[in-house]
């Protein structure tokens, strides 16, 4: 990416975690008084999400200056990109259908799985270990430290 691009996308990043901090999370998520410890309260991970979102906001006004400047006229072609796009929706359904069925974990591990190889991934032997560990160790956290149920699957049921 170019200057221009950083920079837009930087001022594009930082305008939504203003946007989400100052109406999205204080109007869209409610969160009861009584929560017993601050990291389980339903607006403290937006929050920190948008902190994050805002921070990569500055690292690409930040790069902006030192990128080179874009050349003039030069169309970005990504052969396949729109078909790719098209299939990321259809996976993302396909997740959200599937967890009644297969539950969260699971469903998770196939939808980590299609993805690293729709994006044609350079590293498939970690994308494919990370799709296994990351959603069961999200699922021990969530379930065994926070004691947040987690949908389970008619087929296999988590401990």
């Amino acid at each position: 990416m170019a200057r221009n691009s950083h920079f837009q996308i930087g001022l594009a990043a930082l305008a939504l975690s203003l946007f989400l901090v100052l109406v999205g999370i204080p109007y869209g998520v409610t969160s009861p008084s009584n929560v017993p410890k601050m990291v389980l309260s339903p607006v403290f991970w937006p929050y920190v999400l948008c902190g994050v979102l805002a921070l990569t906001g500055v690292g690409l006004i930040v790069t902006a200056s030192f990128a080179e400047a874009e050349p003039v006229n030069k169309p970005a072609e990504m052969p396949g990109g729109y078909l790719r796009l098209a299939l990321l929706g259809i996976l993302g359904v396909l997740y959200v259908g599937s967890i009644g069925t297969l539950g969260m974990v699971w469903a998770s591990v196939l939808a980590f799985i299609a993805l690293a190889f729709l994006i044609k991934t350079r590293h498939p032997v970690v994308a494919l270990i990370a799709a296994v560990l990351v959603p069961l160790a999200l699922y021990a956290f969530f379930a065994h430290v926070a004691g947040v149920a987690i949908p389970q699957g008619d087929f296999v049921r988590m401990p």
